[in-house]
């Protein structure tokens, strides 16, 4: 089959590789769609820590099922499904108090072992949610990220008098804005210095945009600020934008070597909440069931579906902000 390898840091190539062949507990997936995210930026520069090399990188992804190893029942052949990436151990003290995603020893689909970035993929099948049949190719894509954004949600307080700011107008920030709008957040402000993606922004989710948080009117600050981007420059400027009371959510992958400077005086003074928001934690079900509800519709956010192929291509549009969800479609 062909694939997406990562050699090591900076040495990328589309190639062949042998077809997988699954483990016990474990399926094998024919790639319907595997999206294109920050964080395989991070892996192909050498600055996600648990990334493991050589790999092939992704782990948005969505297909289906077309072989199943020894002792799995299910799911069937032939299932549409879409795939939580994180493997937690079940026996460390996180995972045992129930924060998987913080797991002593976390591996992951296309961080620690191979991933979507290529025509066929192995994976857990306790990692395989089945996928209604009316839901579209793009949002089958967009289950993993939704389900980040879902748990990101759950680390926030909610109440209808909350104003919400969030940096980025990337995909992560758009979800983050339809899932808090839904919610029933009072407003949501939206900050890129992109302005294709602040235009979308608009008509997507937020009730403002600006290319600087100072030009959104709000003096007194938001009662929730998000940072969807991990620039440091926006995380010191949304720190500074928390009203007293409020809570600043960390949504964004930052550089482990990079530090963000701010005034401990203002988080005592003002009691603001500084919380972070890891992966996706028991929010794929309630991802997935929120797309079937229809109240989302997430499919202009993707806006172009390329061929595995063209993942040079594909990275090239996403560094340079064109267009907006990056999909690969291996066949």
């Amino acid at each position: 089959m062909r694939a997406v390898v990562v050699a090591k840091p900076g040495e990328t190539s589309v190639t062949r590789v042998p077809d997988p062949v699954p483990g016990p507990g474990e399926v094998v997936l024919q790639v319907a769609s595997c999206g294109l995210c920050g964080t395989d930026l991070h892996i192909l520069a050498g600055e996600l820590p648990s990334a493991r090399y050589p790999l092939v990188p992704g782990h948005e992804l969505a297909g289906e099922v077309v072989a199943l190893g020894p002792g799995v029942a299910g799911p069937a052949v032939g299932t549409r499904v879409a795939v939580d990436p994180n493997i937690s151990c079940g026996l460390c003290h996180y995972c045992r108090i129930g924060r998987g995603n913080l797991c002593d020893d976390y591996r992951a689909v296309g961080i620690t072992r191979a991933g979507g970035f290529a025509e066929l993929v192995a994976v857990p099948a306790r990692s395989c949610y089945a996928l209604p049949d009316a839901l579209s190719a793009a949002a089958a894509g967009l289950v993993e990220p939704l389900s980040c954004a879902v748990h990101g949600l759950s680390r926030l307080p909610r109440r209808p008098d909350q104003h919400h700011l969030i940096y980025g107008a990337g995909t992560m920030g758009l979800l983050m804005a339809a899932v808090v709008r839904d919610a029933g957040a009072a407003s949501v402000s939206v900050v890129d210095l992109n302005e294709d993606r602040l235009a979308f922004a608009r008509t997507f989710a937020a009730d403002a945009v600006a290319a600087d948080a100072a030009a959104l009117g709000r003096p007194q600050g938001f009662e929730v600020v998000i940072d969807a981007t991990g620039a440091i420059a926006a995380i010191e400027d949304g720190l500074g934008r928390v009203r007293k009371g409020g809570t600043f959510l960390q949504f964004g992958v930052t550089d482990p070597a990079r530090s963000a400077a701010f005034s401990p005086y203002r988080v005592y003074n003002g009691e603001i909440d500084i919380v972070g928001s890891m992966a996706a934690h028991d929010s794929v079900q309630p991802a997935i069931d929120l797309l079937a509800s229809g109240r989302l519709n997430l499919d202009p956010l993707v806006s172009d579906v390329l061929a595995l192929d063209s993942f040079e291509d594909a990275l090239a549009r996403f560094r340079a902000g064109t267009g907006r969800k990056l999909h690969l479609a291996p066949r």
